[in-house]
C-alpha cells in the first residue's frame, strides 16, 4: 500500500491527488450501489480514501498544512493586504419562519469554523423582517440546535434592533432622490419589471418630488394606509441587466404583530434592504452566504456604498459578500415551505419527527452532533452546486455511534425458544461488554433462562448451506451466553412456527475457558430472556420520499414521492438494563442497527427510534 501511494504522488502533484482522492470518494459515496463488489460497505470507501490522500498518509502528516477552501484564501489574502485581524468578525443570519435543518449546518459550520480558526466573534443574527411568518418558537429552536451542535455565539441579535436605523437611512436616500415611493399594484410593479432580456418600464410614480415621497412615506409608516397601497423602491436603473436592481422594494406595509416589536411597526424592511445594513451596523466583515444570493451581491454593495456615505465615521468597515455552494442532500427537501406543508398536512408529527430533515429530527432520531460536524466537513466548501448522496450522512453517524454506543439486545420480531434441558426455574447472570470499541465502557449484567425469545428469521426448518442461523439439527451460538441445537418445533394451524425445543450444551458458557466454550460454531444470534424482558415500542424510520430528488419535477408535486411505508412501529422486547435509560440516550441493538430513547418515553413505556442500520440498506433499491 505505501508503494502504491508513493507511485501515486510521484505521478501527480500533493493537490492533484488530493482533488482526484476527494472526488472518488465522494462519487463511490454517491454511486457506491455500482461498485459494491468491489466496496461492499462504505468503510471499503473511506479505506481507498485514506490510502489516496496524501494528507492521511503518515509520511505526509506532519509535513503538510491542510489546504485551505477558497473563503479562508480570501480572508487569508484581506489580512495580507491589511485589514487587522481584530476587524474579523462573522455572523449566522437565520430568518426565525421554521426550524433549522441539514442545509443550515454547511453554513453554521463555515461561519462559526470561521470564528474558531481565527478567534473572531460569531453574532447569532435573527433576520426577522416578516413578523406575518416568523415565531417565537423558531427563535428558541434555532438556539437550541446551534447550542447541541457545540458552538458558542458572541452575540444574540435581531434585525427588527436595527429597524429605526434603517428607517433613517430610507428618509436620507428618499431626500437624495435615491428612493420613491410607489403606489403600483405588487402585479402592475411586477410586469414593469420587464424579463431578463427586456428592459423594465419606469413607474408613472419614480418622479415624485422628494417632498412628496417624504409625506408618503412618513403616513405609511404612521399607518394611514392599507397593505399592498405604497411601497417604497430603490430608485436604480430599470434597464439593469440584473433584474434585482431594477427598483427593488425596500418597503412593504404589514398590519401584523411582530414577535418581538409588537405593533409598533407597520412597515417593515425588504429581506435585501434589511440584510445588508444589518450586516454593516455590526461591522461583519465577511457576509458569506449560498449561491443562490449571488445575483444579489449587486444590489448589496448597492445599498452599502450608499449607507456607508451617510454613515462611514460612526460605521468604517463595509462588509464583503461572498458566496458558497448550499448543502443538498439526496431523498430529502430543503425548503422551509415545503417542510412547513409536511407538518401542517400532519404527514409528519412535527418539525421534530425522526424522518425530518430537521436538526431537530435529526437530534431526535439519534444522530450526534459529532457526526453532523464530520459530515459537513468531509462535504467541503465549495462554488459549485451538487448533490450529497443521503449514505454519507449515514455512513457518519454509524462511524460515530460504532465507537460511543452501548451494545444491547433486543428482539424485534419475538420467536419463543424452549431449551428442554436446562432446569426449569433456574436464571443466571450473563457478562456481556458494553462496547467492544471501547475499553472504558466496561461490562453489565444479562440475565439467562429456561425460555428466550429470538428473532423470527433467525430460525428456517430447512435451510441451505449458506444459513448460518438456527435450523433443526444444527448449532449456534446465543451471544454471550451458550451453544444449543434446535432439536424440533411445534406450529399454529396456519402452519407457522409459534416454537423452537433446543437443547443446550452446558459447559459452552462464553468466557467460562473450557473447551467446550471455545468451540467453534458458525452462527452467532442475539436473544432476550423471556422471564426478563421488557416491552417497548420501537419506531423504524425509512426515508421519507422514494425519489431521489422529490422537488426537481416541475410537472408532479413532491408529495407525491412519499414514501407510505416511511414508518412502522414494532411491538419489541428488551434486555432489562434498557429499564433505566434516559431520554436521547443512544444503543446499538446487536446485529440490528442502532436505536435512541425516544422523548415519548415514560417510566411505564419505552419508546425507541431507530436511528441507523448497521450497514447500508438501499444499495439493492436505487
Amino acid at each position: 500500500m505505501k508503494n502504491l501511494t508513493l507511485k501515486i504522488q510521484s505521478i501527480f502533484s500533493f493537490n492533484k491527488v488530493n482533488i482526484i482522492a476527494d472526488g472518488l470518494y465522494l462519487g463511490f459515496i454517491k454511486f457506491g450501489y455500482l461498485f459494491r463488489n468491489l466496496f461492499q460497505t462504505y468503510y471499503g470507501c473511506q479505506v481507498f480514501y485514506v490510502i489516496l490522500r496524501p494528507n492521511f498518509c503518515i509520511q505526509k502528516m506532519s509535513e503538510e498544512k491542510k489546504s485551505l477552501n477558497f473563503l479562508e484564501q480570501i480572508i487569508e489574502e484581506d489580512l495580507a493586504n491589511g485589514m487587522p485581524k481584530e476587524n474579523l468578525r462573522f455572523r449566522f443570519p437565520p430568518e426565525p419562519n421554521g426550524y433549522l435543518h441539514i442545509g443550515h449546518t454547511k453554513a453554521i459550520g463555515i461561519s462559526f469554523g470561521l470564528g474558531l480558526k481565527y478567534n473572531a466573534p460569531v453574532n447569532l443574527r435573527f433576520d426577522d423582517t416578516n413578523p406575518a411568518k416568523e415565531e417565537q418558537e423558531y427563535v428558541d429552536a434555532i438556539k437550541n440546535d446551534i447550542s447541541w451542535l457545540g458552538y458558542s455565539w458572541a452575540n444574540e441579535l435581531y434585525s427588527s434592533d436595527y429597524f429605526h436605523q434603517l428607517y433613517d437611512w430610507a428618509v436620507l436616500l428618499i431626500k437624495d432622490g435615491r428612493a420613491y415611493v410607489d403606489s403600483q399594484s405588487s402585479e402592475e410593479i411586477r410586469i414593469q419589471k420587464g424579463t431578463p432580456i427586456e428592459s423594465g418600464t419606469n413607474s408613472p410614480f419614480r418622479n415624485r418630488s422628494v417632498e412628496e415621497n417624504l409625506s408618503l412615506f412618513q403616513d405609511m409608516k404612521d399607518g394611514k394606509f392599507k397593505e399592498g397601497e405604497h411601497v417604497l423602491r430603490a430608485k436604480i436603473d430599470m434597464s439593469s441587466p440584473n433584474m434585482l436592481l431594477r427598483d427593488p422594494l425596500m418597503y412593504r406595509i404589514l398590519h401584523k404583530s411582530h414577535h418581538r416589536t409588537g405593533n409598533q411597526w407597520c412597515i417593515y424592511p425588504m429581506y435585501d434592504w434589511a440584510h445588508g445594513e444589518s450586516d454593516y451596523v455590526e461591522q461583519i466583515s465577511h457576509s458569506l452566504c449560498s449561491l443562490e444570493f449571488k445575483p444579489h451581491r449587486e444590489l448589496y454593495d448597492w445599498f452599502k456604498d450608499n449607507v456607508y456615505a451617510y454613515s462611514s465615521e460612526k460605521y468604517p468597515l463595509t462588509p464583503k459578500q461572498r458566496e458558497f455552494s448550499r448543502l443538498n442532500l439526496s431523498y430529502t427537501i430543503m425548503s422551509k415551505r415545503k417542510l412547513l406543508k409536511l407538518v401542517e398536512e400532519n404527514i409528519v408529527s412535527g418539525w421534530d419527527d425522526p424522518r425530518m430533515p430537521t436538526i431537530s429530527g435529526l437530534r431526535r432520531r439519534g444522530y450526534t452532533p459529532v457526526s453532523i460536524r464530520s459530515f459537513v466537513e468531509t462535504v467541503g466548501v465549495s462554488k459549485r452546486e451538487n448533490v450529497i448522496d443521503v449514505s454519507l450522512l449515514e455512513f457518519k453517524i454509524r462511524e460515530d455511534l460504532n465507537k460511543t454506543a452501548n451494545r444491547v439486545m433486543a428482539v424485534l420480531d419475538p420467536l419463543k425458544v424452549v431449551i428442554t434441558n436446562y432446569p426449569e426455574g433456574k436464571e443466571e447472570f450473563l457478562q456481556a461488554e458494553n462496547n467492544q470499541e471501547d475499553e472504558t465502557a466496561g461490562f453489565r449484567e444479562v440475565p439467562f433462562s429456561r425460555e428466550i425469545y429470538i428473532e423470527k428469521e433467525d430460525f428456517q426448518e430447512e435451510a441451505n448451506k449458506k444459513f448460518f442461523r438456527l435450523k433443526l439439527g444444527s448449532e449456534v451460538r446465543l451471544k454471550n451466553a451458550y451453544i444449543i441445537k434446535a432439536e424440533s418445533c411445534t406450529k399454529d394451524e396456519n402452519g407457522n412456527v409459534i416454537e423452537v425445543q433446543c437443547t443446550y450444551d452446558s459447559l459452552s458458557k462464553s468466557g467460562s475457558g473450557t473447551e467446550e466454550s471455545l468451540r467453534k460454531v458458525k452462527g452467532t444470534l442475539h436473544w432476550v430472556s423471556l422471564k426478563h424482558a421488557v416491552k417497548a415500542e420501537v419506531r423504524a424510520y425509512d426515508r421519507l420520499f422514494l425519489d431521489e430528488a422529490p422537488d426537481a419535477h416541475k410537472d408532479k408535486d413532491f408529495m407525491e414521492f412519499l414514501n407510505p411505508n416511511s414508518l412502522e412501529i414494532i411491538d419489541a422486547f428488551v434486555e432489562p438494563s434498557l429499564q433505566t435509560a434516559k431520554i436521547g440516550e443512544r444503543f446499538q441493538f446487536q446485529r440490528l442497527g442502532y436505536f435512541c430513547v425516544d422523548n415519548d418515553t415514560t417510566a411505564s413505556k419505552l419508546v425507541f427510534n431507530k436511528t441507523v442500520g448497521l450497514r447500508d440498506s438501499w444499495g439493492g433499491k436505487l
